[in-house]
This record gives structure tokens, sequence and C-alpha cells, in this order.
């Protein structure tokens, strides 16, 4: 029964080295490394104003994030597949074809993902932070056996975000609508209650504190928090075939006409009708989307208890405009420009009706964001408002520019991550030490407007004279 495992490894890597290149794909691990290598060198700059402790919880629930977003795409993986090639599929999805159980395989889908996302992304980052600890004063981390116990920890925070979306997506396979309304609830209720939580109920994530703190008790909470869940989520696996042949009634022409003589009305209604009856419908803006901002926020506020100086809503709405940039993957995760080779639109047609979603997709994280800043400071808003704009709107610039239509796909070319790494990072860093002197400084953002409106039409006559060659 090994074989069915081996031979997910092997379909994992075909089919991102069919999409990115053998190369480019195998140098991703290698610029993770390097990338982490070169940030960890400025620790003792850190270090001044976090403690080492500060720093584990940070990487620690950013690879839970990471577990838990892998997680999702995972489980998306049966519809890619079947829009990108047709009528391919993952093994995962064809226990109607081998004699094993659907839970066997299911099994061994979410032991290959922790294994091999390991050796993809957790390896080289730990090696990358230990080669730095070398070189410069790393307190804690610059011993080799915290950095073995480093290791297994982050492992174990990651196995545990991709067993917790496996367990809510099971859920929500069964009662959708109920296990929506439920999940709204308790983030609204986290929102709420995150105001009273004290830095140190952060720390409760057993991963993180069986690092600062080895014990066995611990170690084996890590381990129900990934056993648990997968195990009910693999008792209960439902899993739907779809039938030959599908029937909706006429969505389109409802909402062609209620967007008017809109010039991208077509369009904009496709993308929504794409969005509903793709897998997981409106549950991906609950796992993708959603669920990450709540945790991001509770995180953020337990920050601002450790440093005042950093505002939580300057921070949230820097993030927000970061992880709104990945409504333009939903929008073009299953469209290629194949679709509409035979109408007379060019690339730059059907990247600028994907942009106008995409404006339309960012009312939630815009109603998200005022009503947190009209409950925690108000005078704060019209900045935090204006921050989040300008980050969004230069961050899908870069996404189109360097990736057109595939972003999903292109990002996982080594070049073009490292591109769009220098493109991001240095400035989400100046913004969070711009933070420091007040909101206000998010004026100095509207300098991004006019390069990033440049950067759009750049990449619009970009991809235009590359269509043949990438779609």
């Amino acid at each position: 029964m090994f074989d069915i495992f081996k031979n997910m490894v092997k379909e994992e890597w075909r089919m991102h080295s069919s999409l990115f290149g053998h190369s480019s794909f195998a140098l991703f691990p290698v610029f993770i490394f390097l990338f982490t290598f070169f940030v960890s060198l400025v620790l003792p700059v850190f270090r001044e104003i976090v403690t080492d402790a500060q720093i584990a919880l940070g990487i620690h629930y950013f690879f839970l994030l990471v577990g838990a977003m892998i997680g999702a795409f995972g489980l998306m993986g049966r519809e890619f597949m079947n829009r990108r090639f047709g009528q391919a599929s993952l093994i995962a999805y064809s226990s109607r074809v081998l004699p094993v159980s659907e839970r066997f395989i299911f099994a061994n889908f979410l032991g290959k993902d922790v294994i091999y996302y390991f050796i993809l992304y957790i390896l080289p980052f730990v090696a990358g932070f230990g080669l730095a600890a070398e070189i410069v004063p790393a307190g804690m981390f610059s011993l080799p056996s915290t950095l073995l116990v480093l290791v297994l920890t982050l492992s174990l925070s990651f196995a545990i975000g991709i067993s917790t979306i496996f367990f809510l997506s099971t859920v929500y396979a069964h009662s959708g609508k109920i296990s929506l309304i439920c999940l709204f609830i308790l983030s609204f209720l986290l929102l709420h209650f995150s105001g009273n939580l004290s830095q140190y109920t952060l720390y409760s994530l057993p991963s993180l504190s069986f690092f600062l703190d080895p014990s066995k008790n611990q170690l084996l909470f890590s381990g129900v928090l990934i056993f648990v869940p997968s195990a009910l989520s693999l008792i209960f696996l439902k899993i739907d075939f779809p039938q030959s042949q599908k029937s909706f009634s006429n969505s389109f022409s409802k909402l062609c006409s209620f967007l008017g003589s809109y010039r991208y009305a077509a369009f904009v209604a496709k993308d929504s009708l794409d969005l509903k009856r793709s897998e997981g419908g409106l549950g991906k803006i609950v796992f993708s989307f959603l669920l990450p901002l709540v945790l991001v926020w509770i995180l953020l506020s337990a920050l601002a208890r450790v440093i005042p100086a950093l505002s939580t809503l300057t921070l949230f709405a820097l993030v927000l405009g970061v992880l709104s940039s990945s409504m333009y993957n939903w929008l073009t995760e299953y469209d290629i420009f194949a679709s509409y080779a035979f109408l007379p639109l060019k690339v730059s047609d059907i990247i600028k009706s994907k942009l106008n979603s995409y404006l339309i997709l960012n009312l939630v994280p815009l109603v998200i964001l005022t009503v947190l800043a009209l409950k925690n400071d108000p005078s704060a808003l019209i900045p935090s408002l204006l921050l989040f704009l300008t980050i969004s709107l230069y961050m899908v610039a870069v996404l189109v520019y360097l990736t057109g239509l595939s972003p999903s796909i292109n990002l996982y070319n080594a070049k073009t991550f490292a591109l769009y790494t220098l493109s991001v990072v240095p400035l989400l860093i100046l913004n969070i030490v711009m933070s420091m002197f007040g909101p206000y400084y998010a004026f100095v953002d509207l300098l991004l407007v006019p390069f990033a409106l440049y950067l759009l039409g750049k990449g619009f006559n970009k991809w235009d004279l590359n269509d043949c060659r990438c779609f």
C-alpha cells in the first residue's frame, strides 16, 4: 500500500514541474533558503525590539497559516486539474477505479502533503535560519539542539493547520449552510473578544509551547490536534462524484441585466457564477480569507501589547491589503485565455475584467476594516482605509505584471517568486516601521498609486505580446 503514497509524491512533483518547469520548481526551496538566510541576518536588530519567544511565536503561527492554506488548495485539486487538463484528475479522487477505500487514499493524501511541503518549505526555512545563526548573534536559535526542535515544532504547526482545515471542510461538505453560519458567528465572537485576550494566550499553541518548554504533555497535545481532526475527517469523509451532466437555471442573464450596460458586465457575471459553482463556493471566502483574517487580528492585538508603538489597526490594514490580493488568484485559478480565443479579445481585456471583479470582491475586506476601525479607533478609519486600498492596488498590479492570468501557477517559478518578493517585502517592512510614527503616514502611500497604474499598463502590453506563448 506504500505504492499509493509514493505515486502521490511523484504526482505532486510532475504536476508542479510540468506547470513551472523542472529547474524553476526545483529552485523554489533554494530561494526559500536564501531569502530566510538574508532576512535572518538582521536578527540582532529584531532582538532589540522583540524577544526570542516572540520571534518563535511569529514563525510558528506563520506555518500554521501556511498549513491551512495549502490544505485548502489541496482539497480543491480535483477541480483545478479538471479545468486545466480536461479529464485529468488526482490520485486522491480516483477511489472509484482503485481497489482501496476513499479513507485510505485520503490518509495517504494528508501524509503526502505534510512530508512534501516539509521538504519544500520547512527544511529550507530552518536551514537558512540556522546558517544565519552561525554568523550573527541569534540567542537561543544559535543552538543546534534548538534548531532540531524547531524543525519538529514547525512541522507540528504545519500539520495542525492542514488537519484543522481538512476537518472544517468535512463539516462544510456535510452541512454547508449551517457550518458557514457557525463559522461566521465564531469569527465575530473571536473578533469581539480578541481585545480581552492576554498575549500569553497565544503561547498556548502546543507546538509553540513544546518549543519553548519541551514536555511530553505538549507533544501529546500537538498529536491530538493533528490526529483527532484528521481521524474524524476520514471517518466522516464525503466525496461527491459529479454526474455526467449538470444543469443550472439561467442566472447569467439575470446578473447581466442587474449590472446594466456596464462594459465588463458579462465577464463579472461569469466570474461570479464560476466562484459560486466551483468547489467550495462561498466556503472559499471563509476558509481562504475570513478565518486567516480572524487569526491575524488576534495575533496583532496581542502583539500591540508587547510593542505599544505598533498600531493594531494600521498593521491589520496592511495585512488585509496583502491577503486581498489572493482574491485575484481565485478569479484566475480555473480560467485560461484559450476559453476566449475565438472572441475578438486580447489578454489585457480578460485581465481588466478580472480586475473589475477583484474590485467588487474587495468590498468584503473593506467592510471588515470599516467595522473594526469604528469599533476600536474611529480616528484611524480614513488612513487605514487609504493604506488598505493603496497596498491592495499595488499588490494586484505586481501580480498582473509578473503572472498575468496565471498567478497560482507562475508564482511557483523561482525567478518570478523572487521578483515578487523583492517587489513586495521591502515595501511592507518600510510600512511597518513608518506605522510606529502614527497612522497618518498612510498618505505617503498615495505615491504608490501612479506607479501601480504604470505597472498595470506595462503588464497589459506584456501579456498581449506573449499570449500565444503563455496560454
